[in-house]
């Protein structure tokens, strides 16, 4: 029983290593140098719609940082008191 089990795993590892170079070759194949999607977006004027968008993303992020970190500062300063 023991035998076969290492058997069968020994061909699931070799069945592995055997595929993995085959899947990073079909994935840098499939990528095109440069993105589409930005080209497109580019082309739109829509890119600063969303470059707009993930500073507001990251300015409303780094704003409740702050706020939290105010928050905690003012507890910890009535836990010690």
């Amino acid at each position: 029983m023991k035998n076969s089990l290492s058997k069968l795993r020994a061909g699931l590892l070799l069945l592995v290593a055997l595929l993995l170079p085959a899947l990073r070759v079909v994935a840098q194949a499939t990528a095109p140098n440069e993105p589409e999607m930005a080209d497109t977006l580019r082309q739109n004027g829509k890119i600063y719609v969303v470059v707009a968008v993930i500073t507001v993303v990251l300015a409303g992020l780094l704003f409740f940082l702050i706020s939290l970190d105010r928050k905690l500062s003012r507890l910890e300063k009535e836990v010690k008191e």
